[in-house]
């Protein structure tokens, strides 16, 4: 009996292809399960964890009650946070400041005033300063929420229990462990 018969078989009974395809199935699950690499993000290797305020910046939000939603906000102790369609968890909410809505008005000597905006359909927008806080993982890049990097600029959803929307992160300060 020859090792390969014409057909390409190993001892007239199994295909070399057969086990050429047996030998890379082997190989690639011993490749995921007895070798598996580093785990976690590049983010996480080499950071410190410090606690961490983010400003974030409501312009414009429509709501039926824009005084409730602002008291609801105002009266939670956290919100849930999404950054670039990835949920974080919950952080604190340290801070939440209504922002005036106004408009400028000439003045006939030249002057321009800044004037509260008498428009009625404004009686359903609110625009908010909100502060949040929690402990992000600081690399050399700036504070890292999860897996996510957090600077000026980032959009941010916060999501509650009477309300979801976006905002734009307008503040970063790291601070100092207390």
């Amino acid at each position: 009996m020859t090792l390969l018969d014409a057909k390409g078989r190993l001892f007239g009974k199994v295909s070399i292809l057969d086990v050429a395809a047996a030998l890379i199935i082997l190989m690639v699950l011993f490749g995921i399960f007895l070798y598996p690499g580093t785990s976690g993000s590049v983010a996480q290797v080499g950071s410190t964890t410090k606690p961490v305020e983010v400003d974030v910046m409501v312009r414009g939000l429509t709501s039926s009650d824009p005084e409730g939603l602002f008291q609801a906000i105002q009266n939670s102790e956290t919100t849930n946070i999404i950054i670039r369609n990835q949920p974080y968890g919950q952080v604190k909410v340290k801070s939440v400041q209504k922002l005036p809505r106004s408009t400028v008005a000439p003045q006939p000597d030249g002057t321009v005033l800044a004037l509260p905006d008498p428009r009625p359909e404004l009686n359903y927008t609110i625009d908010m300063l909100i502060t949040l806080e929690d402990n992000a993982q600081i690399t050399s890049t700036g504070p890292v929420f999860g897996n996510s990097k957090v600077k000026v600029g980032t959009q941010i959803e916060l999501d509650g229990d009477l309300y979801n929307f976006n905002t734009s992160t307008v503040g970063v300060r790291i601070l100092e462990n207390s």
